[in-house]
């Protein structure tokens, strides 16, 4: 008998679904709305953590700030976690030029005699406050700062590559914001850390963590740059005492 291919390539898993796979592996079900409610925490504990372990591909997003001739600090959109390239860019069209920007700690930055200093940027540093809301009801923005201050003998715009933070886990009915490769680690993760919470589930927490653990490396391996990189050795040439 000759049988054919589906033809399709958008399987998925909604949140509900995610669950109960998670739950069975920890050999119980998923019943109650508080099964489902602690589930969900659980998952956006997971999430964060992944932010942690590595930089995600999927979160990257490209961003521009124009820079006014005197000021040096910036907001980011809330949700950044971190910059991880920039540039400045001057002219437009074919005459633009993107000029790299070291990326200085909060020490270095203190230690800057002049803070007023203007001419070209050429350091940034990146303040990685919170995005919360404050009491106040203010945003706590991420923020960076660019040194010496911008002039005003032409336009300068910071281009970045931010990290965002990953989407909330949502209603139960929507997908999750991870490609479909990492779909068997966040099930893996999720049922690990159910196994710690569900009653006479604790006798499967090592293997689930072991799983969980190989279903990380396997996806976290993967979800990388391809490129070609070249490492060349740096030659010294020590003089010879007569």
């Amino acid at each position: 008998m000759a049988y054919k291919t589906t033809a399709t390539t958008d399987f998925n898993l909604d949140l509900n679904t995610i669950v109960e796979e998670a739950f069975e592996r920890c050999g119980a079900e998923l019943r109650t709305g508080y099964d489902l409610r602690t589930a969900k925490r659980s998952l956006s504990l997971l999430l964060m953590d992944w932010a942690n372990r590595g930089i995600n591909l999927w979160t990257l997003e490209q961003g521009t700030q124009l820079l006014t001739s005197g000021t040096g600090t910036y907001d980011l959109p809330a949700d950044t976690v971190d910059l991880l390239d920039h540039v400045i860019r001057t002219g437009t069209g074919t005459n633009q030029i993107d000029i790299n920007i070291s990326r200085i700690s909060s020490s270095t930055y203190v230690s800057i005699p002049n803070k007023n200093a203007t001419g070209r940027p050429i350091q940034i540093w990146i303040n990685r406050l919170t995005g919360a809301t404050n009491s106040a009801g203010a945003v706590v923005y991420p923020q960076f700062t660019v040194w010496p201050l911008p002039d005003n003998s032409t336009t300068y715009t910071l281009y970045y590559t931010r990290l965002r933070r990953m989407y909330d886990v949502g209603n139960g009915i929507n997908g999750q914001d991870i490609p479909y490769r990492f779909m068997p680690c966040m099930v893996a993760g999720l049922s690990y850390m159910l196994a710690m919470k569900v009653p006479g589930a604790d006798a499967r927490i090592p293997i689930l963590k072991s799983q969980y653990d190989e279903a990380w490396e396997l996806a976290a391996g993967e979800d990388r740059e391809k490129a070609s990189v070249r490492f060349v050795p740096r030659q010294s040439f020590m003089g010879t005492a007569s």
